[in-house]
C-alpha cells in the first residue's frame, strides 16, 4: 500500500464506519462497473459524482468516498474496504469462515464446527458462511483465517491417484528387474484404501486479489516464505518474490489460465527447486528440471533449492587446477582455474558461446560435468548447440537447461539458479562442473521485466536496486571446496552481450567486478580475421599463473607483452616506408604470434600441442616460415611429432613441467622436421 491508500484506511478507522454500511458500499461497486468508471472518469465533475454518492450509498460513506474520488483510489476501494473489514473483524475478537459442503450440516454438526472454530484460533465469536459445491464430492472444506481444511473426498481421490501412479512406476520397473512379488499391487491398494478417510489435513491458504503478466497478489498466507513455492487450485506453481504489508508478489511458473481474482492459493512449505539425479546428464530441460528433449522422463534421487547459501571462505580452498579451454589464446594468456568465475564479454556474433562450447567439448576424458543455461535464447539456437554438443561427444557428460526467448520471464530468471542447483549436486559428490550461463544480459532483462510487474521501484536503466544482487549472489556459488567438504568445484562462465563494446554499461561492470577476470571479445578483431576475438589488453585472468601449469607458464613466457609491443609497433609504423632491422623482426615476430592464435571452430587443442607450439613459437622455431602456410606447417610438425616424438608428449603431460632437456629434444625434434 502507498502512502495515499494507508492515509484512506485510516480515515475508516476513524471514523468508525459501521460493517453494514462498508458491505453496502462493497456491494454496489461490485454489482455495477459503470459506478467505479463513472467516479473514477476525470470528464465527470466533482458535483456530479457528489450527486451519484449520495444516492447511491450510505450517508457514513458519503464522504470517505468523495475523499477518495479527490486522491485517486476508486480503482483501490474494494481492496482498502477488505482491508477495513479484517480491522473491524480483530476489534470484535471475531472470526469469519466458509464451508463448502454437499451434504449439509446438521445443527449440531454445525455447534461443533463453531466451538472447534473459536478454541483454535482464540476469538470470541465466529460467522459462518455455508456454500455448497458438489465439484468436492463429499466431505468438506472448512476455510478459517488463512488456515484451510481439507477434507473433501476430491482431494483425498488425487492424492489416492498420485501414490498409485507412483507406486505403479516403481512395481513396473522392479517387474522388469524381475523382482516384484505378485501380491504387492493388492497390498498398496488394501493399504492406500484403508487410509482414505485419513489423508488430507491442515494447510495454510490465501486467494488472488489482482492477475495479470505472470503475476499474482495474494492476501492471506501471513507465514510464507520468501521464495517458497505455492500452488493454486488450477495446479500450476508460483514463487513468492514480494512480501508485502498486507499481500504477496507471485510469480507464476506457468500459464494463468483459470485463475482469477478469489481463487484459491496454498502453500507448499518448501522453497523452489529442482529434483536432480545422474540421469540428468545428456539430457535438455527446462528451468523446473523438467525434460523437454522427448526422451523419458527423469527419476530424482535428490531435491535441491535453487537459491541456496554460498560456501563460505573456511570451506574453499586455492584455485590452482587449470581448467583447460583448449583455446591457445586463453590457456596461454587468461588461465582458467576449477573454481574460478571468468566472464565472456563481447558485442553479439563475436564468438561468445562459440568459446563456451569449445571449453565444453575440451573436457572430453577430464572427468569434468558441464552444464550449459541458454537463457532467453530462440529455441532453434539452443537446438543448434545441443546438435553440437552431440556431435563432438560431449552430451555424455553435459545437462542443457533452457529457458527460451518463448518462456515467460519467470522461467528466464529462475534457469540460471535451477542450473546452479544441478551443478552443487554433481559437486557435492566430490565432482568437477563446469557451468555456462548464456548469457545474463538477457537474464538480468527478464528480471527487470519480472520486478517492474511485481511494482518494485525503478533505479538507473529501470533495473531494481537490487540487480547486483541478482548476479553476485549467482556467481558467489562458484568454488573449489577443501577436501573437507567433498574436494569438488564449480567454475562459471558468465557471458554478457554489450552494445557496440560499451563494457562500462551498468550490467556489464556488475558482472566484471562479480568475477574473478574477463574475457573480451571486439567486433573488428572478428570481422578482421582474428577468431577467436580476444582483445589481449582488455581480457585478464585474476587467478593468472595459479591456474597454469608450470609447462605452460614456461612455454607462453612474456606472450602478453610481446603481443602488446607488436601491437602499438604496428600503429607506429603503419605510414612508415623504412624501417629498421629490429622492427621489423618485432613485427614479423608479431604476426607469426597472431597468425599462430588463431584457432577453427570447435577443435580444441590438447595441453602438449600448446606447450609446443608456444615453446617453437617463442624461441624462433618458425622464422622464415610464410604465414600463409603456418597452419598448415603446424599441423604437419604435430602429426610428426605424434608419429617420432611421443616419449615428449608423454612427459608433458605427466610430469606438466618443461625442464632444460625436455625443451632441447623439443627444439631438436622441430629441426629435424623442417631438414
Amino acid at each position: 500500500m502507498n502512502d495515499r491508500e494507508k492515509q484512506f484506511l485510516e480515515e475508516l478507522k476513524a471514523a468508525k464506519i459501521p460493517q453494514a454500511d462498508v458491505d453496502e458500499t462493497a456491494a454496489v461497486l461490485g454489482s455495477c462497473s459503470d459506478i467505479s468508471d463513472t467516479l473514477g472518469n476525470p470528464l465527470v465533475t466533482h458535483e456530479e459524482k457528489r450527486a451519484v454518492i449520495a444516492k447511491l450509498f450510505p450517508e457514513s460513506m458519503q464522504k470517505p468516498l468523495m475523499n477518495a474520488v479527490r486522491s485517486g483510489l476508486v480503482e483501490k476501494l474494494p481492496e482498502i474496504m477488505e482491508l477495513y473489514t479484517d480491522f473491524l473483524i480483530e476489534q470484535e475478537g471475531s472470526i469469519r469462515a466458509s464451508v463448502r459442503y454437499v451434504t449439509p450440516l446438521t445443527e449440531l454438526q454445525q455447534a461443533d464446527l463453531r466451538k472447534f472454530i473459536i478454541e483454535k484460533f482464540g476469538k470470541n465469536d465466529v460467522s459462518v458462511e455455508y456454500i455448497r459445491d458438489p465439484d468436492i464430492i463429499g466431505g468438506f472444506i472448512l476455510n478459517a483465517g488463512d488456515i484451510e481444511y481439507d477434507k473433501s473426498y476430491r482431494t483425498s481421490l488425487r492424492a489416492l491417484r498420485e501414490t498409485l501412479h507412483g507406486k505403479a512406476a516403481e512395481l513396473a520397473e522392479r517387474g522388469q528387474e524381475g523382482t516384484a512379488p505378485s501380491g504387492d499391487i493388492i497390498s498398496v491398494l488394501r493399504s492406500e484404501v484403508r487410509d482414505f478417510d485419513v489423508k488430507s489435513g491442515a494447510t495454510e491458504t490465501g486467494f488472488i486479489v489482482r492477475i495479470g503478466d505472470g503475476i499474482a497478489s495474494v492476501r492471506g498466507m501471513n507465514s510464507v516464505m520468501y521464495g517458497e513455492l505455492v500452488e493454486f487450485e488450477t495446479g500450476i506453481r508460483g514463487i513468492v518474490q514480494n512480501l508485502e504489508e498486507n499481500s504477496v508478489g507471485v510469480v507464476l511458473l506457468g500459464d494463468d489460465h483459470g485463475l482469477t481474482e478469489g481463487s484459491s492459493v496454498i502453500r507448499t512449505g518448501k522453497r523452489a527447486g529442482v529434483g536432480v539425479s545422474d540421469e540428468l546428464l545428456g539430457r535438455v530441460v527446462d528451468a523446473l528440471g523438467a525434460p523437454i528433449d522427448g526422451l523419458g522422463s527423469i527419476k530424482a534421487e535428490d531435491y535441491f533449492p535453487i537459491e541456496r547459501e554460498a560456501p563460505g571462505v573456511i570451506e574453499r580452498k586455492p584455485v590452482n587446477v587449470p581448467l583447460q579451454t583448449g583455446i591457445l589464446a586463453i590457456d596461454s594468456m587468461f588461465p582458467i582455474g576449477r573454481g574460478q568465475r571468468e566472464l565472456i564479454i563481447g558485442d553479439r556474433q563475436t564468438g561468445k558461446t562459440s568459446i563456451a562450447l569449445d571449453t565444453i567439448i575440451n573436457q572430453k576424458d577430464k572427468d569434468v560435468i558441464c552444464i550449459y543455461v541458454a537463457i532467453g535464447q530462440k529455441s532453434s539456437t539452443v537446438a543448434q548447440v545441443v546438435n553440437t554438443l552431440k556431435k563432438y561427444g560431449a552430451m555424455d557428460y553435459s545437462v542443457v537447461v533452457c529457458a527460451s526467448a518463448s518462456d515467460p520471464a519467470p522461467f528466464q530468471y529462475i534457469a540460471p539458479y535451477s542450473g546452479t542447483a544441478m551443478a552443487e549436486y554433481f559437486m557435492s559428490k566430490g565432482r568437477d562442473v563446469l557451468i555456462v550461463y548464456d548469457d545474463l544480459s538477457k537474464h538480468a532483462v527478464a528480471y527487470r521485466a519480472m520486478s517492474l510487474l511485481l511494482h518494485r521501484p525503478p533505479g538507473r536503466e529501470a533495473y531494481p536496486g537490487d540487480v547486483f544482487y541478482l548476479h553476485s549472489r549467482l556467481l558467489e556459488r562458484s568454488s573449489r571446496l577443501d577436501d573437507e567438504h567433498g574436494g569438488g568445484s564449480l567454475t562459471a562462465l558468465p557471458i554478457i552481450e554489450t552494445l557496440a563494446g560499451d563494457i562500462s554499461a551498468y550490467i556489464p561492470t556488475n558482472v566484471i567486478s562479480i568475477t574473478d577476470g574477463q574475457i573480451f571479445l571486439e567486433s573488428e578483431l572478428f570481422n578482421s580475421g582474428l577468431r577467436p576475438a580476444v582483445n589481449y589488453g582488455l581480457s585478464v585472468s585474476r587467478v593468472g599463473g595459479a591456474a597454469q601449469t608450470k609447462a605452460m607458464k614456461k612455454a607462453a613466457g612474456n606472450l602478453r607483452i610481446d603481443l602488446a609491443q607488436f601491437k602499438e609497433m604496428e600503429i607506429f609504423t603503419q605510414f612508415s616506408s623504412e624501417l629498421d632491422q629490429a622492427t621489423t623482426d618485432l613485427l614479423a615476430h608479431g604476426h607469426m604470434l597472431t597468425e599462430l592464435l588463431k584457432q577453427p571452430l570447435y577443435n580444441p587443442l590438447p595441453h602438449y600441442e600448446q606447450v609446443i607450439l608456444l615453446y617453437a613459437a617463442q624461441h624462433e622455431l618458425f622464422k622464415g616460415i610464410p604465414l600463409k602456410e603456418l597452419r598448415e606447417y603446424r599441423t604437419e610438425l604435430m602429426n610428426y611429432i605424434r608419429t617420432y616424438g611421443q616419449d615428449i608428449i608423454e612427459e608433458i603431460e605427466d610430469k606438466k613441467v618443461l625442464t632444460d632437456d625436455l625443451a632441447e629434444r623439443i627444439e631438436r625434434i622441430v629441426t629435424a622436421f623442417e631438414e
